[in-house]
């Protein structure tokens, strides 16, 4: 199975173009080197891929014959991502002037305190 199929089966990229670019930007090392989207991959190796402000680590158990939902992917991949990177990624979206999705605009009054947060003053 093609490494970018696999991404995208097991959820890591939200389409298969997405993986083939972070793939070839160089987002997604296997055992620590750079691969191509087409490297055939292989049960056991380790692949480590940006998604976001996070690096997951997983290691390659199988391979999903279709895209799986969430509970399913146990089955393919072990996560690997310490801890640390997952709390590191939860802190930046705690940042001030982080505005969660979904949210809309910000109000004048978010936006002056946004603004205040900001300045260096």
């Amino acid at each position: 199975m093609r490494w970018d199929q696999w991404l995208w089966n097991i959820r890591l990229y939200r389409s298969r173009s997405l993986a083939q670019t972070a793939i070839k930007e160089g987002l997604v090392l296997v055992d620590g080197v750079a691969i191509k989207p087409a490297r055939e991959a292989r049960a056991g190796e380790t692949v480590s891929a940006r998604t976001g402000d996070i690096t997951r680590v997983y290691k390659l158990l199988g391979f999903p014959s279709r895209r799986v939902s969430a509970p399913e992917v146990v089955q393919f991949a072990e996560d690997l991502t310490p801890p640390e990177a997952r709390e590191e990624a939860r802190k930046k979206k705690l940042e001030p002037g982080f505005r969660a999705r979904g949210l809309g605009r910000p109000t004048k009054r978010e936006r002056r305190q946004i603004e205040r947060w900001d300045d260096p003053m």
